[in-house]
């Protein structure tokens, strides 16, 4: 039994001991985060420091202190202008980034200055000594050297503010300037040589660059102007080529229309030709019977006018004979009236008036007589030349009978000639035009030379043909003799660009390709010294207007 109660006596005071030592370890137990520092302190002659790692502290006998490692952003400005070595007064805009340094030493100073202090506290006591270092290194450059590097700037205010801040715990992570401002525009000013030197650069390089696009674009061009020139004569070679062909498909065609129009033609001479000869057979007919009907129309008519000659002649007589009864009438009135007035006269006169009314009387009678006698002598005549008349018209009408016949023989046998003629001219005609084709096939453009030369005499004829009528030519407006030529150069460059236009044909390039070059440049020339000097007249005589005026 002792044996057990010395056994407890030596196990309760091991069991105590270890139950204190679980209590401490369980309520002592602290962890630091790597951002943040521990320090411990009360038993040990120097505090102990946790970072990221776990310790121990004794409850009661030892106190846990925090600092913040975090970094601290700081926004530094100097309060008011400060004079730089050059005496230019300026102001600087700074970002610092400070922390608590890790190191034991600084760790130990910082603990000493910001245990337990918020870090707006951290951040003001940096802004100030910060501020007081920059503003020490305003003063010792120029402004254009802090201006052109702002890194030996900030590299001399962070080494002059280091020791002050290290003294306190902190380090300085990262200075940097954000902007130098002056009131007086002279860091503008500054870079106003550097502006002017920048723009002549971009200036040179711009002049520079656009003249190499402009080389590119001028060997782009040429490029692009050979290949259409080179299009262009592949164009205009395959065009010919085409053009030949169709010639020779036009003049293939030609020829074929014109043996059809040769065979239609003949058809149709032939059938003209059978149509003429019975129009001539039924037109022989007709003359024929219209030459018997007129004959006995003749033969008729002069029975007719016979008869009423004949009627009208005895009309007369009778007329005449009336005539005498009534002049028989008034001389027995007249001698009435004579012995009624003057008896003695009348019968004085009776004799002679009786004698003379005899003579006139038996004139009248032989008058009439004779006049009776010749018109049936006349008559008679007449009827013997009416009837020589219609047998000379039947002999005629027998005679044109057979002349027509004759005519109509003459011409079917001239009709059938000319049908041949015709037939023979459309085939040498045609023949003629084959070998003209070929020919001017061969010729190309000399053949179409060939007919505008032999054209142009006619066509400058019928221009000159309506002046050569005129009296006088007025002109209104300006011009004078020469602008009259200038017209009528004119309508003839007319014609050549109308034989262009219809055609196809540039009688300039033709001309060109037989004369050379040089006569179609010589005229073109000429035709533009015409022009100046028209212009120029035209001018003169303005102004000569206006000088009078």
């Amino acid at each position: 039994m002792y044996y057990f109660w010395d056994m407890a006596q030596t196990i309760i005071p091991v069991a105590v001991v270890v139950l204190l030592i679980l209590i401490i370890l369980i309520t002592g137990y602290v962890k630091a985060s790597p951002d943040t520092a521990y320090i411990i302190s009360g038993l040990r002659k120097k505090p102990k420091v946790l970072i990221g790692k776990a310790g121990i502290k004794i409850p009661f006998l030892e106190k846990k202190d925090e600092l913040n490692l975090q970094l601290i952003p700081i926004d530094v400005k100097t309060s008011s202008a400060v004079p730089t070595a050059d005496y230019i007064n300026i102001r600087v805009d700074a970002a610092v980034n400070v922390k608590i340094s890790d190191d034991n030493e600084r760790l130990a100073l910082a603990a000493q200055n910001f245990l337990n202090k918020p870090v707006d506290y951290i951040a003001q006591v940096s802004r100030e000594v910060l501020e007081g270092n920059m503003r020490e290194i305003v003063g010792k450059m120029n402004l254009e050297e802090m201006v052109s590097d702002r890194q030996k700037f900030a590299n001399l205010v962070k080494e002059n503010a280091e020791p002050d801040l290290a003294a306190m715990g902190l380090d300085i992570v990262s200075f940097n300037v954000q902007n130098f401002v002056d009131g007086n525009g002279v860091i503008e000013n500054l870079g106003v040589d550097n502006i002017v030197k920048i723009q002549k650069n971009a200036a040179i390089s711009r002049a520079e660059s656009e003249k190499e696009i402009a080389r590119a674009q001028a060997v782009a061009k040429k490029e692009a102007n050979d290949a259409q020139v080179s299009s262009e004569l592949e164009i205009a070679n395959a065009k010919a080529r085409a053009q030949k062909e169709m010639a020779v498909v036009q003049a293939e065609a030609t020829r074929e229309s014109k043996e059809a129009e040769i065979s239609a033609a003949t058809l149709i001479a032939q059938r003209e030709n059978e149509l003429e000869i019975r129009k001539a057979e039924l037109q022989k007919d007709a003359d024929t019977k219209k030459a018997i009907a007129d004959a006995a129309y003749q033969i008729q008519k002069e029975s007719e006018r016979k008869t009423v000659e004949i009627t009208t002649a005895d009309a007369n007589l009778a007329r005449q004979e009336k005539a005498i009864i009534l002049k028989e009438k008034e001389v027995e009135l007249t001698e009435r009236s004579l012995e009624a007035t003057v008896k003695k006269q009348a019968d004085a006169e009776k004799y002679a008036k009786q004698q003379e009314s005899d003579a006139k009387l038996y004139e009248v009678q032989r008058e009439s007589e004779a006049q009776l006698f010749e018109r049936q002598k006349n008559a008679e005549a007449d009827k013997f030349e009416r009837e020589k008349e219609a047998e000379a018209l039947k002999a005629t009408a027998e005679a044109e009978k057979f002349a027509m016949e004759q005519q109509a023989e003459g011409i079917r046998s001239k009709g059938l000639a000319e049908a041949e003629a015709i037939k023979a001219k459309a085939l040498a005609e045609a023949e003629g035009i084959e070998r003209k084709a070929e020919a001017m096939k061969q010729m190309g453009e000399a053949a179409i030379l060939e007919m505008y030369f032999k054209a142009m005499p006619e066509i400058a004829r019928n221009i000159a043909e309506p002046l050569s009528k005129v009296d006088k030519i007025t002109m209104y407006g300006d011009g004078n003799s020469s602008k009259l030529v200038k017209d009528i150069v004119g309508t003839l460059t007319q014609v050549t660009d109308g034989l262009k236009e219809s055609t196809g044909v540039d009688l300039q390039s033709v001309l060109s390709g037989f004369l050379g070059m040089k006569v179609a440049n010589d005229v073109q020339n000429n035709r533009d010294a015409r022009e100046a000097e028209d212009t120029q007249d035209n001018k003169d005589t303005k102004d000569a207007e206006d000088a009078e005026g």
